[in-house]
This record gives C-alpha cells, structure tokens and sequence, in this order.
C-alpha cells in the first residue's frame, strides 16, 4: 500500500512507507525456513526412524531451526561438524521448544538437553561432539534416548564446512 504527500507542491510518492514496506518483506523472506533446500538423512536413533535435515555448513548451522513454528512427527535437525569438538547451542529466535543430542564421531549419544524457547541459555556437549540432533522436546525422553545410544545412518563429516 502506498501513502501520497505534498512533495514541493507535487504529490509523490511516500517513499519513506514504501521503503518500510520493502525492508518488512525482506525481512520476513530473509528469515524464512530454507527447509527444502537442504539435504535430508534417513536416521536411526536406537530402533526409532528420524528424518533429519542436514545442517553441514557455517550459514545452514547458524540459521538452524530458527523461526520455525512447527516440526513433523519423527522430523528434526542434523548438525554435522567437520571435527569433534566443543559445541554449544542456544535457541535465540526459535519458537519451538526443543530437545537435542549430542554426538560423537562414532554415532554415540554424548548427552542430552531439554532447550526452551527464545532462551539465550547455552546447552553445551559435555565431550567432543561431531553431530548434535535437534527434534522436538520430550522426543528423546519419549522414545527412550539416553547417553550411550547409537545413531546411525549419520553423513560423513568429510563435507562438512
């Protein structure tokens, strides 16, 4: 929608209410979940069947799942490093409650952490971790999921960045 004023003694355009307009759209695409385009791994977590998008770059682990506002059943997020080591996470602009896992290299489950929304709070690996495994929280508890669970079906590191 746009405004009209007196410019000069000329109407023309309120540039001032197109340019919020434009900023506010960019915005919204800018922080828009990019979830089709990016790769998915078929996982097992113990026994249980995981869809995971993979997040194997600095730009796709940054972003994670931020500003989503829903996660399918048995759906989460991979996080892959290019090598074990100390990872924290926070949840800042993520609306969903979740629940993460931390992996070792070996497919290990290192420890777990129950995240709460738009909290700052960091949930830290408590070993070096190659992989952490965002899924809706309880989904771990709920299935059973605890420190020494295996995961399979992770990607290689290799291509990690």
């Amino acid at each position: 929608m746009f405004g009209t004023r007196l410019c000069s003694g000329l109407s023309c355009p309120d540039f001032f209410s197109m340019a919020a307009a434009a900023a506010l759209a960019l915005g919204f695409a800018m922080h828009a979940p990019q979830a089709s385009e990016l790769p998915r791994a078929s996982l097992l977590v113990d026994t249980r069947p995981v869809t995971a998008e993979v997040a194997a770059d600095n730009a796709s682990r940054s972003h994670g799942l931020m500003f989503r506002q829903a996660l399918a059943p048995d759906h989460g997020m991979l996080f892959v490093f290019p090598e074990a080591g100390p990872v924290c996470f926070w949840m800042k602009n993520t609306p969903l409650p979740l629940s993460i896992a931390f992996i070792d290299a070996e497919g290990r489950v290192i420890n777990l952490a129950d995240m709460q929304p738009q909290s700052l709070e960091p949930h830290c690996a408590h070993a070096p971790a190659q992989y952490a495994l965002e899924m809706e929280q309880g989904w771990f508890r709920q299935h059973n999921v605890a420190p020494g669970s295996q995961v399979q079906g992770l990607p290689s590191a290799a291509g990690a960045r």
